[in-house]
């Protein structure tokens, strides 16, 4: 069996390559407006790199910013003439643009998703006779691909180095793992997503964990959510 038939599609999952952009700006505590891009640049592309690896397939899109950084990066490196009467304008305003529109309609979105439905809470009311629980409440905040990436990584640093993947015929299916999974969370469903890799030390299995659980999250089979006081990333069976 080839590798490639471990493709996963990521669209109408996670979102593409402005989400990455913001992510690594994030990570690296940056400026939007003072972007440093031959850092963002290679991460970017380490990013794509490592999701090839993996057989997700990738949307044009992704590929299509790394050639617009590229071309920043380029534009930056030229030397700039000081007798010129107007200055040229940062190159990166190409990328800051984009991304701080990307922000704000994302931002409004997400309010907009967090507003309750017109009447859905109209005719509930609580039991008097119902106890206040003492503890506080955890908040959650929902994540993407590129966070999950982050987290697997730490996981497979724990079994070794790194190599190219090799997913042999010997692995198990997607579809088998995805099923393994469901009987798990039918058990228990909620699950840290560390625990979902428990007792699986060969590197291909830890793999195509993986990718299982980013089908199940195209397939809305489960919600991934990331606590926000300890970070840990849950997995909720819907």
């Amino acid at each position: 069996m080839q590798s490639t038939d471990y493709a996963v599609r990521v669209e109408h999952i996670f979102e593409g390559p402005m989400d990455l952009l913001i992510h690594l700006i994030r990570k690296n505590e940056v400026d939007i407006y003072d972007i440093p891009i031959a850092l963002i640049t290679e991460q970017y592309l380490q990013y794509l790199e490592w999701m090839q690896t993996l057989n997700i397939d990738l949307a044009g899109d992704f590929i299509l910013m790394a050639a617009t950084l590229a071309q920043i990066k380029s534009r930056m490196l030229l030397p700039v003439h000081s007798d010129d009467e107007e200055p040229e304008e940062d190159p990166r305003l190409d990328l800051v643009r984009p991304l701080t529109e990307y922000l704000r309609l994302k931002e409004a979105a997400e309010a907009l998703s967090r507003r309750n439905l017109l009447g859905e809470h109209t005719f509930l009311r609580q039991p008097e006779e119902l106890p206040r629980t003492e503890a506080p409440e955890t908040s959650v905040v929902h994540i993407g691909l590129f966070e999950l990436i982050d987290a697997f990584r730490k996981i497979l640093d724990r079994i070794g180095p790194v190599h190219q993947v090799d997913l042999n015929a010997d692995a198990i299916s997607i579809k088998d793992r995805i099923a393994q999974l469901v009987d798990r969370l039918e058990q228990n469903p909620s699950l840290a997503f560390d625990e979902l890799f428990d007792g699986q030390v060969a590197r291909s299995d830890v793999i195509v964990t993986f990718l299982a659980i980013l089908e199940m999250a195209r397939l809305e089979l489960i919600e991934i959510v990331q606590q926000v006081q300890t970070g840990i990333i849950r997995i909720f069976y819907r």
